[in-house]
């Protein structure tokens, strides 16, 4: 249980708690009104108890999440060495493409024994999110079928808000790259975070996109979807015009990741 526990906690490094790093604990409360200074504190507890949430809330795993976070890991370390190159008609500019990462990820997945398919979501407008679709990987549980497993190949991008503050920058860059974990982590995880990013938009007095609001996030991963088992990718070969080839190396994952791990999991 030990190892278990290092894998999946040693990803997310303590942050210094530096006062100067906040825009709370600059100044001096001495100096500041009653009133503003139990705002100061409201808040400064809000942001503290959010990181503990989620961390909390990160860390829980099981068995089959890091059976699926061992293979995950091994495949992409496969796909760097194969070079694979993209199988979409993307733009030249483009390297190497969401999709086709996905593509080989589950077919690494699958001929290793797991259920994986690909996801595409897809939703109507409403009066309070406007429509849009998404694609991710998921891993059906075999013995159970009302367990699956998501894979989200670019978790920590989801969150990211421009002009954010720096509590809820620090929040966001707790969440893993590359999110492993079942659907209730997911479930919780976007709860915590879309809270978060109200906040946020709330202190900053600007308006929250309707993009980045609970109902829309949970309508990425959490709604009805349609399945797909890929074709593997050519290796080496592709049906386009001649263009750069690029491997999985150019993928901006295994780009932001330090090189002691080539992913990050729950």
């Amino acid at each position: 249980m030990s190892d278990i526990s290092a894998s999946f906690i040693d990803i997310f490094p303590e942050e210094s708690e530096n006062p100067s790093e906040s825009s709370y604990d600059s100044g001096n409360d001495g100096d500041q009104n009653g009133e503003t200074s139990s705002i100061v504190k409201e808040n400064r507890a809000f942001w503290k108890s959010q990181k503990e949430v989620l961390q909390a809330n990160l860390k829980r795993t099981n068995s089959i999440e890091l059976k699926i976070w061992k293979a995950t890991k091994t495949a992409l370390r496969e796909m760097n060495l194969k070079s694979i190159d993209c199988g979409c008609r993307r733009p030249a500019e483009v390297s190497v493409c969401r999709e086709c990462v996905q593509r080989e990820i589950c077919n690494y997945l699958r001929n290793a024994g797991f259920n994986c398919a690909v996801c595409k979501s897809k939703w109507k407008s409403s009066p309070e999110i406007p429509s849009g679709d998404h694609s991710y990987l998921e891993v059906a549980d075999d013995w159970n079928p009302n367990e699956r497993v998501i894979i989200e190949m670019n978790f920590r991008e989801e969150f990211e808000i421009a002009r954010a503050s720096e509590e809820y920058k620090r929040l966001v860059r707790r969440l893993p790259e590359v999110f492993i974990g079942k659907a209730e982590k997911l479930r919780e995880s976007i709860k915590i975070l879309c809270n978060a990013a109200e906040k946020c938009m709330k202190e900053k007095k600007m308006h929250l996109g309707p993009w980045r609001k609970y109902r829309y996030m949970q309508a990425k991963w959490l709604g009805k979807c349609e399945k797909s088992t890929p074709a593997p990718l050519p290796v080496g070969l592709s049906d386009r015009p001649p263009k750069a080839k690029a491997s999985m190396l150019t993928y901006d994952l295994l780009q932001s990741l330090p090189p002691a791990i080539a992913v990050e999991v729950v």
